[in-house]
C-alpha cells in the first residue's frame, strides 16, 4: 500500500508541475487588473485560468499515464474518457434530465462534480485497467478492439457504475458538509480554526468548494468574501475565514519547501531546488498551494496533517485578535496588497507578523519530522537526481550508447521482465539481479546503482533518465535486442530459451505421453486450425510454460492461456479438451497478464481427476498461434516426455 501510493505521489507531480505557471499568469493578470483592467490583463488571465480550471482532467489524465505499467498515451485518453463520462451524467443538466426535475431544483452538489476527486478516482480506474487488459486478445471479429483499444471502453463502462455510486452519494457528502458548515460559523474564531483545517483535509478529494461556499458565498449568509471586497459587515470580523490563510500561504509553505530542500540529498538539491522554488514562488505571490501540498500530500501525509493543524491554528489566531484581510483570488501577495487599501481590512499587517511566526514553525517542523521519520519528500526517495554526470561523451547519441551498455551489463532481454523510470531513476524488473554486471554500469559515470531486492534493480542516471528508459526499452522490443547466447553467471543457471535465427525451442509444459495434433480428438485441434504444435496426455498435475516469453492473456475460465515468446511466436496452452465448460474450477493458475515467464515457470495446477470425473479429454495443448510466420515445425521426441524436456523447434 505504501509503494502504492508513493506511485500515486509521483504521478500526481505531472499535472502539478503545469500549475506554477498558471498561477504565476493569473497573479500577474491580478496585480495589473487592479490598477487597470485591459485586454492584456484578460487575456493572461484568461491562459492561466484555462489551465487552473483544468485542474481535474489534468489528475485524470496524468495519473492514468503515470500509474499505467508502461506510461501509456492510451491510459491516459481512457482517463480523460472516464471523466468525461462521469461529469456529463452528473452534470445538472443531465441530473434534471435523468429524474425530471426543473433544472432549479436539482441538487446544488451536481453543479460541484468537477473536482480533483473525480479526476483521480477516474485515473486510477483508467491506470488499473489498462494494466489489467491492455493485453487482452478479442475474438477476430472484434480483433479492432483488442488490446489498447479496448481500454477506454472498459473506462467508459466502469465510469457509468462510478457515475450511479457518486449519483446517490455525491449529494449526501455534500449536503453533510453544508451542514457542517453552518455549525461551526457559529463558534466564532474557534470555527475560523476548524474551517481552515477542514479546508485542507477536504483539498485531496476537492469536496473543500462545498465547505467553501459555505463561508466565502451567501450560501448561509456569511459571504466573507463578497462582504469584505464590498466594503460592507464588521471592521474586525468580515474577512475572518480569509485572514489566516495569508501567514500561511505567503510565509507557512514557502517555509515548509525550504526544510524539504534542507534535507535533499546533496546529489539531488539542485532538482528539489527548481520544484520547491517554483512551488513556492507560486504560493506565496498568487496564493496557488496546490503544487506545493501535492508536492508532499502523499509521499508523506503525516506533513500534510501538521498542514492542515497549523493552518487552523493560524486562522483561529487571526480570528480572535480581529486580524482581517481579503482576497478576490486567493491569499497570496497580490491579493494581500490590495486588500491593504480596502477601509474594512483590521491591522492586515500584523499578519506579517503572524506570517513570520508560523513560517518559522513550518520550517522547523518539518525539518525535525523529516529527520526523526525519514519522511520520503522530494530529494530523499525516488523522484529527483540531478543532471546525468555520465562519461558518454557524443552529445547525439549518448542516450543510445549508455542504453546500450546498461542492457547489455544487465543481461539483455533474456533477464529483463519490465522496464520502467521515475524521474531520476532506470527500474528494471529482471529475472535474476545476480546476473548483472554492476562494476560495469558504475563505469559509465551514472550516479549510482541499487540493488533492491532478487528481481527489481535500479541505475541512477538523473533529470533525463527518460531519454535512457526509451533507448533501453527500444531494444527489448526489437528482434536485434534478442540474446542469441544463453546468459552467463559465476552461478550455475539454466538458459532461458533458445533464440536464434528465427529458432525457438518448445518444452514439455507436463510429465506424460506425447501425441501429434492430428490424435487430438477436437478438430480444431487435428485439423490444425489454430496453428501447429503437439499435445501431451498429462500423468502429473503441474503445467509449466513451454517457453520464455510474457502472459498475454489467461482466460476467464482459466482453461487457456497465450505466451507471447522472445521471437514473436504467440504460443496458445490449452489445458483439456471442452473444460472451458467447467467455469475454472479444475484449474489455479500461478500467473497474470503481463507475468514474465521463462521455459518451466508454473503456469498452473490442474485437478485432472476432476476433469476425467466430467467426461472431458485432459489433453494439454501447445499450438504456436501466428500460423502464418511458421516456416517449419519439427517434432524430435516421441512417446513418454518428462516436464520442461525438450519436444521440437519451431522456425519463424
Amino acid at each position: 500500500m505504501k509503494t502504492y501510493f508513493q506511485r500515486l505521489g509521483r504521478s500526481i507531480m505531472l499535472p502539478v508541475s503545469i500549475l506554477p505557471v498558471a498561477s504565476l499568469l493569473v497573479g500577474v493578470a491580478n496585480w495589473f487588473a487592479a490598477k487597470n483592467e485591459s485586454a492584456f490583463t484578460i487575456f493572461l488571465s484568461t491562459a492561466g485560468m484555462a489551465i487552473l480550471g483544468a485542474l481535474p482532467i489534468l489528475f485524470a489524465v496524468g495519473i492514468a499515464v503515470g500509474m499505467s505499467k508502461d506510461k501509456s498515451g492510451a491510459a491516459g485518453l481512457s482517463g480523460l474518457v472516464g471523466y468525461l463520462v462521469v461529469t456529463k451524467l452528473l452534470s445538472p443538466e443531465s441530473v434534471s434530465a435523468l429524474t425530471g426535475k426543473v433544472l432549479a431544483n436539482v441538487d446544488p452538489a451536481f453543479a460541484k462534480i468537477e473536482n480533483v476527486f473525480v479526476g483521480i478516482v477516474c485515473g486510477l480506474i483508467a491506470a488499473e485497467l489498462y494494466n489489467r487488459f491492455s493485453q487482452v486478445q478479442l475474438p477476430t471479429a472484434l480483433a479492432f478492439f483488442s488490446g489498447k483499444r479496448l481500454i477506454p471502453i472498459l473506462t467508459a463502462a466502469a465510469a457509468l457504475v462510478v457515475a450511479g455510486i457518486l449519483f446517490i452519494i455525491w449529494p449526501v457528502s455534500y449536503a453533510a458538509l453544508v451542514s457542517f458548515g453552518e455549525a461551526i460559523s457559529k463558534m466564532g474564531a474557534l470555527g475560523a480554526g476548524i474551517y481552515g483545517f477542514g479546508n485542507k483535509m477536504l483539498i485531496p478529494t476537492g469536496l473543500h468548494h462545498a465547505l467553501n461556499s459555505v463561508f466565502w458565498f451567501d450560501v448561509i449568509g456569511i459571504d466573507d468574501i463578497g462582504n469584505f471586497l464590498s466594503g460592507t459587515g464588521v471592521k474586525g470580523v468580515t474577512g475572518m475565514y480569509q485572514a489566516g490563510y495569508f501567514p500561511i500561504m505567503m510565509f507557512g509553505l514557502p517555509a515548509a519547501g525550504l526544510a524539504i530542500y534542507k534535507n535533499a540529498r546533496p546529489e539531488r538539491k539542485k532538482v528539489t531546488a527548481s520544484l520547491m522554488l517554483a512551488a513556492g514562488f507560486a504560493t506565496f505571490f498568487t496564493g496557488v498551494t496546490e503544487p506545493m501540498e501535492f508536492a508532499f500530500m502523499f509521499v508523506a501525509p503525516s506533513l500534510y496533517l501538521v498542514h492542515a493543524v497549523l493552518t487552523g491554528i493560524s486562522m483561529f489566531i487571526a480570528a480572535s485578535l480581529h486580524w482581517t484581510a481579503g482576497f478576490a483570488f486567493s491569499a497570496g501577495l497580490v491579493d494581500y496588497v490590495l486588500s491593504l487599501a480596502n477601509p474594512i481590512a483590521n491591522h492586515p499587517l500584523m499578519l506579517i507578523l503572524l506570517g513570520l511566526v508560523m513560517g518559522t514553525i513550518y520550517f522547523f517542523v518539518f525539518d525535525f519530522m523529516i529527520r526523526k521519520f525519514n519522511l520520503k519528500t522530494h530529494g530523499r526517495g525516488d523522484e529527483e537526481l540531478e543532471d546525468d554526470n555520465s562519461t558518454v561523451d557524443s552529445k547525439d547519441n549518448k542516450y543510445t550508447k549508455l542504453a546500450e551498455k546498461i542492457y547489455t551489463a544487465i543481461g539483455e532481454k533474456n533477464n529483463i521482465i519490465s522496464i520502467d523510470n521515475c524521474i531520476t531513476r532506470l527500474r528494471l524488473e529482471l529475472e535474476d539481479t545476480g546476473l548483472v554486471d554492476q562494476e560495469s554500469i558504475k563505469k559509465l559515470g551514472v550516479p549510482g546503482v541499487k540493488l533492491i531486492d532478487k528481481h527489481s534493480f535500479q541505475v541512477i542516471i538523473g533529470t533525463d533518465v527518460q531519454f535512457v528508459a526509451d533507448e533501453v526499452t527500444r531494444l527489448f522490443q526489437s528482434k536485434d535486442g534478442a540474446s542469441n547466447k544463453a546468459v552467463k553467471s559465476e552461478r550455475i543457471v539454466e538458459s532461458v530459451v533458445t533464440v536464434k535465427e528465427g529458432i525457438l525451442d518448445l518444452y514439455a509444459p507436463c510429465t506424460g505421453e506425447l501425441k501429434s495434433l492430428s490424435e487430438v480428438k477436437d478438430d480444431i485441434f487435428s485439423q490444425k486450425m489454430l496453428g501447429d504444435g503437439f499435445a501431451v496426455e498429462p500423468s502429473s498435475q503441474e503445467i509449466t510454460s513451454p517457453i520464455s516469453g510474457e502472459v498475454r492473456s489467461v482466460f476467464p475460465t482459466k482453461h487457456a492461456l497465450t505466451i507471447l515468446a522472445d521471437n514473436g511466436a504467440e504460443v496458445l496452452v490449452h489445458m483439456g479438451i471442452d473444460t472451458v465448460e467447467l467455469s475454472g474450477e479444475p484449474f489455479e493458475i500461478k500467473v497474470s497478464e503481463g507475468s514474465r515467464v521463462s521455459k518451466g515457470s508454473i503456469l498452473a495446477k490442474v485437478d485432472f481427476k476432476k476433469i476425467a470425473l466430467e467426461n472431458k479429454l485432459t489433453d494439454v495443448i501447445v499450438v504456436i498461434t501466428n500460423k502464418e510466420q511458421i516456416k517449419g515445425f519439427q517434432i524430435d521426441k516421441t512417446k513418454a516426455v518428462l516436464k520442461n524436456e525438450t519436444i521440437g523447434f519451431v522456425q519463424l
